[in-house]
């Protein structure tokens, strides 16, 4: 639909209930990995370099690795590479969003039990299906700990707005709480890591990317006080019915002046709070997510053609529409086609 004719009067009831987190993980190919369980005694420290450095033989396809994991037993220290480590107990869990190399260990001081090209091989044979669910590390000491390994794909530009207002670990503490939904799926993914079966593989992919929807909704909780970013963004009811309204209907023609009318503000205070909070202009951010869309488009199988592409996300001129994504992507969008999303 081109988006002059997109209805104005629908607008506001089409954002109504929005669910603008679940769009961009959609829009941003969200993809499982790696699923697997570490079963550790002292001492014992397990590493990962960069994502960079293994994310071409982990999932090829995809243009970002995110890692995250989970402590199901005991307690270790964890942390960035060349950074403070922190006390890691039961429930809690780790998040590197950014790729950046970490480690878990049962001591800071734990050195390292093989280097950076054994680490790619590990990630190589795991994710060719090579390795065992669950997984030896350490020594023959008497204390032990369990943590689930999850490493899932996703798109990194033009835009993910969830991946960039994450910092580059995340420290979530206790997780876990009875009788919740992430209790459930570590339960789930235990049984299906300790008890493989038939189709298991898969299961365990669909649950690497539920544990990690899991573990961005309870960040959610804790940014909620936050004075700026785009996920604190989702607690302010203004800025969170103009990213409803934008997400809603990104082809529509908008202006701030229909923006602000829909969201019931001035147009000032839209754009005062919008850019406080997600840092940028309302209508700079709708086009970066026009560009995000379009570049999911056109990097699907037997992909439209470019003016069906343009038409889809807003833009009546396929050459207006090419220069907007050349500038905010870096190449044509019939390069982007033909290299992929990698």
């Amino acid at each position: 639909m081109s988006a002059n004719h997109d209805p104005a009067s629908g607008s506001l009831a089409a954002a109504s209930g929005f669910d603008v987190l679940s769009d961009v993980l959609r829009c941003v190919r969200l993809t499982g990995s790696m699923l697997f369980l570490v079963d550790a005694r002292s001492p014992w420290m397990s590493w990962a370099p960069k994502a960079d450095a293994f994310r071409r033989v982990a999932l090829p396809d995809s243009q970002h690795l995110v890692s995250y994991h989970v402590v199901t037993q005991g307690g270790c220290w964890a942390g960035l590479r060349d950074a403070e480590s922190e006390r890691f107990e039961t429930g809690d869990v780790l998040v590197v969003p950014h790729g950046d190399a970490y480690f878990l260990a049962d001591s800071p001081d734990t050195p390292a039990a093989y280097g950076p090209e054994e680490a790619v091989d590990f990630f190589r044979s795991m994710a060719a299906g090579e390795m065992p669910s669950v997984v030896s590390e350490g020594g023959e000491g008497a204390e032990r700990a369990q943590f689930i390994c999850g490493f899932l794909g996703c798109d990194r530009r033009p835009l993910n707005p969830v991946l960039d207002a994450l910092p580059p670990m995340i420290h979530l503490r206790s997780a876990v709480r009875p009788d919740d939904r992430m209790g459930h799926l570590i339960s789930f993914a235990l049984c299906e890591l300790r008890e493989p079966s038939s189709g298991g593989r898969g299961v365990r992919l669909r649950l690497a990317e539920l544990m990690f929807v899991e573990v961005v909704r309870r960040y959610l909780e804790t940014v909620s006080g936050a004075s700026a970013g785009w996920l604190a963004g989702l607690h302010d009811p203004l800025v969170a019915r103009t990213l409803a309204l934008l997400h809603a209907s990104p082809a529509r023609h908008w202006t701030l002046e229909a923006l602000a009318a829909q969201a019931g503000s001035s147009r000032s205070v839209v754009a005062e709070r919008f850019a406080h909070f997600v840092g940028q202009a309302p209508m700079q951010y709708l086009t970066q997510w026009r560009m995000q869309l379009a570049s999911r488009l056109l990097a699907e199988p037997g992909a439209r053609k470019v003016a069906a592409v343009a038409e889809a996300v807003g833009y009546e001129s396929e050459a207006a529409f090419s220069r907007a994504f050349k500038k905010c992507v870096g190449m044509a969008p019939s390069a982007w086609r033909m290299r992929g999303a990698g």
